[in-house]
């Protein structure tokens, strides 16, 4: 055998041993097909050794895919147009089934999701959309794990994460909000003025028991308007207040 031939065969050795020596990580497994036929279980992780071309591997990886779910124009139930996007967290459970079941799982479970998010979320009220979305998500968890489990395929989690609005909208719900805040706050001021009326008639109660008391509390808002002005200020001393006084000395 020449050097040339020799160097040949060296060549061919490398590559057909390149191509039977796979290493696959731990979070790898190899669905091996034989002539066509699907070989057994999922191989892996380490080292799997692959008879090619007589075999043919595919890699699948079992980690957590998480898929960002481009933003779908949804008409909700009360006839509002809006656009809303989501992240779906899925696994590959059975690689078999995600090889042999269907052509490209990461495809198929991405355009489900946004078949799923636009169908769900079209039966839901705007209001139910924006204060209601961890029951939203589980609804949408559930049925799109369900179309995906013949895959192999299992969706953890689904997370609606923005909801855009139309401008007129938006507009219309700040002033929804500003007057729910104002008919708070009257209802506050309301409840305080009537708590406080309360209180003033259990106090006029109480003083107008002892007219001596009255008095005393004349004479206070008196000192209290003299310590606050600086001006001079004439009020007029009702006889009453002598009277009174004269009456607790009488009596004494």
């Amino acid at each position: 055998m020449t050097l040339y031939g020799l160097a040949v065969v060296v060549f061919l050795g490398l590559v057909f041993l390149s191509r039977w020596i796979n290493i696959l990580n731990e979070y790898e497994r190899a669905v091996v097909f034989r002539l066509g036929r699907l070989l057994g279980k999922p191989k892996g992780p380490g080292l799997v050794l692959i008879f090619w071309p007589i075999d043919r591997m595919v890699k699948i990886p079992l980690r957590t895919v998480v898929h960002d779910v481009p933003s779908q124009d949804v008409i909700t139930k009360d006839n509002v147009s809006v656009k809303v996007n989501a992240v779906v967290y899925f696994r590959v459970v059975d690689p078999l089934k995600a090889v042999v079941e269907v052509e490209n799982y990461l495809f198929a479970t991405s355009q489900m999701a946004q078949t799923t998010l636009r169908s769900i979320l079209g039966q839901a009220d705007l209001d139910e959309l924006l204060s209601d979305r961890e029951k939203l998500n589980d609804q949408l968890q559930s049925i799109i794990d369900a179309h995906t489990d013949p895959w192999g395929i299992k969706v953890s989690s689904v997370e609606v994460k923005h909801v855009d609005l139309p401008q007129e909208m938006q507009r219309a719900m700040a002033r929804q909000a500003e007057a729910e805040r104002e008919k708070r706050a009257k209802i506050i001021h309301a409840e305080g003025e009537m708590q406080a009326s309360a209180k003033l008639a259990e106090a006029a109660d109480i003083i107008s028991r002892n007219a001596t008391t009255l008095q005393l509390r004349y004479l206070q808002t008196l000192t209290e308007i003299a310590a606050e002005q600086n001006s001079t200020i004439l009020f007029p001393i009702p006889i009453d207040l002598f009277k009174a006084f004269q009456e607790s000395k009488g009596g004494g």
